[in-house]
């Protein structure tokens, strides 16, 4: 395995539509050691999740974190739906914007299907801090960075933010992390999904 390099803001890749992966290659070696990589670098750099693109590769895959009972998942050719007009807002950084963060609103509840790094079709409800994580990484597979979304007036520097706290929030919360990412993951069960009509 490989600690692979992070590109920052303006590189590129990081604005590409990136590629699907065909069901064939998720099973492949190179694949499956990527995948490797991809989840070492996350875990080097601490991060709650890393998309293929942040590491030059204009791939639609994602590792993350949802729940750290659980630990690091692999979600290849996500699609993520809302399933509420119910708005978190949370303060999010990324490593391909090294050193910032700011307040993102994004749907409080999603659906995410996608395939798991062996090629077969998983499915979660997410609320909360694991659908806003869901949705940052899964931004990157389009080209879009969380300073895209951001309310332009939180950006905020890691150093400003531990002196003074969150300028917007009056209670002072200086968490630049966010709330804990286990509450809030539901995973379907593809017999469970059909049941329930959710596979339409």
């Amino acid at each position: 395995m490989a600690i692979l390099k992070v590109a920052q803001m303006g590189h590129p890749v990081l604005r590409r539509v990136a590629e699907p992966v065909p069901v064939e290659v998720v099973r492949t070696p190179a694949f499956q050691a990527f995948v490797d990589d991809l989840l070492e670098t996350m875990e080097a750099h601490d991060g709650a999740g890393l998309a293929a693109p942040q590491v030059h590769v204009s791939q639609r895959v994602v590792v993350l974190v949802l729940d750290p009972a659980v630990g690091p998942e692999v979600l290849v050719n996500p699609v993520i739906r809302p399933l509420t007009p119910s708005i978190a807002r949370t303060l999010e950084g990324c490593l391909s914007v090294e050193g910032l963060r700011g307040v993102v609103e994004r749907p409080a509840h999603v659906r995410v299907d996608a395939l798991d790094r062996t090629g077969h079709p998983k499915a979660y409800e997410l609320r909360g801090f694991p659908a806003v994580v869901v949705q940052h990484e899964c931004d990157h597979l389009d080209g879009v960075l969380y300073v895209d979304r951001v309310e332009p007036r939180t950006l905020a520097f890691l150093d400003e933010l531990a002196r003074w706290g969150r300028l917007d929030d009056p209670s002072g919360e200086r968490n630049a992390r966010g709330p804990d990412m286990a509450p809030g993951v539901i995973p379907i069960p593809p017999d469970v999904g059909v049941l329930l009509g959710l596979e339409a």
